[in-house]
This record gives C-alpha cells, structure tokens and sequence, in this order.
C-alpha cells in the first residue's frame, strides 16, 4: 500500500461511511459538534490578566504594568533604553502616550517604502484584543495599531494592551470580537525561528524586541 493509500484511508474513516456524508452536505453542514471548551478552567479577571503576562514572558516579550498617569513616562523610558532616533506612530494612536517622549515621529504613510521604514528603529502601537490562554497579542489594522508592516520592519515594538477590557481567556473568545475582513497579525513574543539544527534566530520576520505594557484603570 502506497504513502497516498494510507493517507487516504485514514480520510475516509475520519468523514464516516459515503451516505453520512451525503446526509451532512445535504443538511448544509448542519449538527456539527461545537461542544469544545471555550476556556480551559474558571479564572477570575486578575487571573486571567496575570495568566497574559506570563504566557507572553514565557514567549520573551518584556512585560511591563502601569496605569495611565504612568504610561507616557514608561514608553519615555522604554524608548531612552533602545535610543531610537525615529519612532513610528499610528495615525490613531492617542497623543498623551506619546507627550513625555523624544525620538522623532515618523507617521505611518502608504507612501513609506520598505527602505523609509527600514531606517525607524521602534513602532509604538495599541492591538486589539490579547489572548490569555497563547499569549497572544492580535492587531487588526485599527487607528491605534496602522498598517500591517509598520510592526513588521521595525526591531522594536512597544505594545500597549488595555486591561481588562482588551484581554479575554481563549482563542474563541478573540474570534468573537475580531472582524475576518480586517487584516489581522497574530503576535505570540518577538519574531522568531530555527534553522536546522534548532539553533533560534529572533528578529527574522518582525521585530527582535517585543515589549508589551498592559495599561491598567480602563
């Protein structure tokens, strides 16, 4: 039996006998089991903020707390430690996290080409939703977030999660909230991969230094 034989039995037995199949498509896909967990345990809202942080220190993202008195002072001090001479903001990003800073603003433009933001050293920007359960921070394009990759060319990405409002437990969860029309970057910590000998390279597909700051008082 070939490699192709196997692979496709194993699909057959998987789908169910030719006329449960029939059955199905005829009903349009109907009765579908969708009794999986929605999220694993029963966690409180500080809970669940404190299972985000450690999920994305798990994933070398650098997590920072602070409230919004704090907050244009933190990404101050964030932005002295890179030294970045530019950095970039989204057209919508609000104006206070920004006052206490120095760099020069680049604003996030269509006509930036890759060698113009090549040249910024750090992106500062707000998401959409952070899942708890992955560590994972979603943008979704927002007037707070920009275009796509003006968080991918930069090697600094400074991340401003709002919480609790913008933090929830599963991946079915942030479905929810997410719009899959929209351009939608999944982040788990820094850029990241492996060669071969699983010798891990960060800073090949975004940025190498992820910071991420869950901005507290809502």
């Amino acid at each position: 039996m070939s490699g192709r034989d196997v692979v496709l039995g194993r699909i057959r037995r998987a789908l169910g006998p030719r006329e449960e199949r029939g059955a199905y498509e005829r009903a349009g896909g109907e009765g579908v089991d969708r009794g999986y967990l929605r999220e694993h345990g029963a966690r409180s809202t500080e809970q669940t903020v404190d299972l985000l942080a450690e999920n994305l220190a798990d994933y070398r993202a650098v997590v920072h707390r602070t409230d919004a008195e704090e907050l244009p002072y933190l990404i101050m001090r964030l932005l002295a430690a890179r030294g970045p001479r530019y950095v970039l903001v989204p057209p919508g990003l609000p104006p206070e996290w920004m006052s206490a800073a120095d760099p020069t603003r680049v604003h996030d433009r269509a006509a930036s080409t890759p060698h113009e933001l090549d040249r910024v050293e750090s992106v500062v920007t707000g998401c959409a939703v952070a899942i708890a359960e992955t560590g994972t921070i979603v943008l979704d394009g927002g007037p707070d977030q920009g275009r796509r990759r003006i968080t991918l060319v930069p090697d600094h990405h400074i991340c401003v999660v709002r919480v609790p409002d913008q933090v929830v437990s599963s991946v079915p969860q942030a479905l929810e909230r997410l719009d899959p029309t929209r351009p939608l970057t999944w982040i788990s910590g820094p850029s990241a991969t492996s060669d071969i000998e699983l010798d891990r390279v960060e800073g090949v597909h975004g940025p190498r230094t992820l910071e991420v700051v869950l901005l507290g008082g809502s």
